[in-house]
């Protein structure tokens, strides 16, 4: 485990996890201090089969959603997203990665240190080659 694995990041989260998504009842709902919208620069979206992927990308940026999970919710919250975007620590066949990138809160532009579940390289290369760009950048607005 590297230290960052350690640390209880809150999530950047930016399709169907935000509020009012279809996932964001089942797995945040009730587990949350805060939730607020706020931007990943470095990053563009494009659409997947039913949900997005983040692509990291000098120049874009992503529109979404920062979370910060209640203390007591953070562990098994974490367990549970990282079974809902099928993430495991260093295998090959990820289609997400769960990274620590710094997100801008929109409220008070303050930089923020969080988790998001990026495109796996192998995935973000066949989206760069042929995959549908969400040019707004926001998952809700495409």
């Amino acid at each position: 485990m590297t230290p960052v694995d350690a640390e209880h990041l809150p999530f950047f989260v930016y399709g169907t996890l935000r509020p009012g998504g279809p996932h964001h009842a089942r797995f945040l709902s009730g587990r949350t201090r805060a939730e607020e919208p706020a931007r990943l620069t470095g990053a563009t979206l494009y659409s997947g089969p039913g949900y997005p992927y983040a692509v990291e990308d000098d120049g874009g940026v992503v529109r979404g959603d920062l979370v910060t999970p209640s203390p007591e919710a953070y562990d098994d919250l974490l367990a549970a997203l990282d079974r809902l975007e099928e993430y495991v620590p260093g295998d090959p066949r990820n289609l997400y990665d769960r990274v620590a990138r710094d997100v801008v809160r929109d409220a008070d532009g303050t930089s923020v240190r969080a988790w998001v579940y990026v495109a796996a390289p192998a995935v973000a290369a066949r989206l760069r080659a042929r995959g549908v760009l969400i040019e707004s950048g926001d998952w809700w607005a495409r």
